[in-house]
C-alpha cells in the first residue's frame, strides 16, 4: 500500500488553514503540521520532512518566499507548492527562483488542489494556467518560430514524441492530461519528461516551459 502524502500548511489565516486541512485530510493526505509564518514553516519542514509544504506568500513573522528558498536549499526531498491570492508577476518570478515546485491561486477548486499536491509530491512542477500565461508573457522573449516541420536547433536531439510532450508541458498540462491527449500511460509520460530534461540540461518543468517558448518550439 502506498504511503499517504505528508503535507505541512503555512498560512497566517486560521480559517484558510482549517479549510485546507479539511480538504486534504478528506482526500487521504496527511497534514503533519500547521503554522502561521515562514519561520514556522522552515522549522516544521526540518522536523517533519514532509513531501510538500503548502506555502502562502505574505505572512507576518517570516514571508513565504524566503521560507521557500530555505526549505528547497536545505531539504531537497521536500517540495514547496505556493498557494496565494496574488498572481502578481514579481511573486511568480520570486517563487520560481526560490525553488518552488508550483504556484497556484487560492481560487483553485478543491479537487484540483488535491491533484496538485499529489502531483507535486510525485515530482511534477505545476503552474496555474493564469500564472503560466504571465510567466510566458512577462519573462520570455520569443524569437520567430522555426520553419514548419523543423525543430529549433537546441531541440533537434529530441524525438518527435518528446517534442510533442514538451509542447504539451509548455501548455501547462499535467502528466495525466498529457497521457490522455497523446494516448500514453502516465508512467511513460513521466519517463519521457525525465529524458527531455536530461537531454536539454534542465532542472524542472518550469525551465522546460521557458525554453519551449524562448526557442519558438511553442508559439506565444
Amino acid at each position: 500500500m502506498t504511503a499517504p502524502v505528508r503535507v505541512v500548511l503555512a498560512d497566517d489565516h486560521d480559517l484558510v488553514r482549517g479549510g485546507l486541512a479539511a480538504i486534504l485530510t478528506a482526500a487521504g493526505i496527511d497534514v503533519v503540521g500547521e503554522t502561521s509564518d515562514g519561520h514556522g514553516a522552515v522549522a516544521l519542514a526540518r522536523r517533519q520532512h514532509p513531501d510538500v509544504v503548502l506555502m502562502d506568500v505574505e505572512m507576518p513573522g517570516g514571508d513565504g518566499l524566503t521560507a521557500t528558498a530555505a526549505i528547497t536549499t536545505e531539504l531537497p526531498g521536500t517540495r514547496v507548492l505556493v498557494l496565494t491570492m496574488f498572481d502578481l508577476d514579481e511573486y511568480v518570478f520570486q517563487a520560481l527562483r526560490s525553488g518552488a515546485a508550483g504556484f497556484l491561486l487560492k481560487t483553485t477548486a478543491p479537487d484540483r488542489l488535491v491533484a496538485a499536491v499529489r502531483a507535486c509530491a510525485a515530482g511534477e512542477t505545476l503552474l496555474a494556467p493564469s500564472v503560466l500565461r504571465r510567466l510566458v508573457e512577462t519573462f520570455v522573449q520569443r524569437p520567430p518560430p522555426p520553419p514548419a516541420g523543423r525543430l529549433p536547433a537546441v531541440m533537434r536531439h529530441l524525438t518527435p514524441r518528446e517534442a510533442d510532450i514538451l509542447r504539451a508541458v509548455a501548455r501547462g498540462l499535467s502528466n495525466a492530461e498529457i497521457g490522455a491527449e497523446l494516448h500514453l500511460a502516465e508512467p511513460t509520460v513521466k519517463t519521457h519528461i525525465t529524458r527531455i530534461l536530461a537531454k536539454l540540461g534542465l532542472r524542472d518543468r518550469v525551465q522546460a516551459v521557458v525554453m519551449a517558448y524562448e526557442t519558438g518550439l511553442v508559439p506565444r
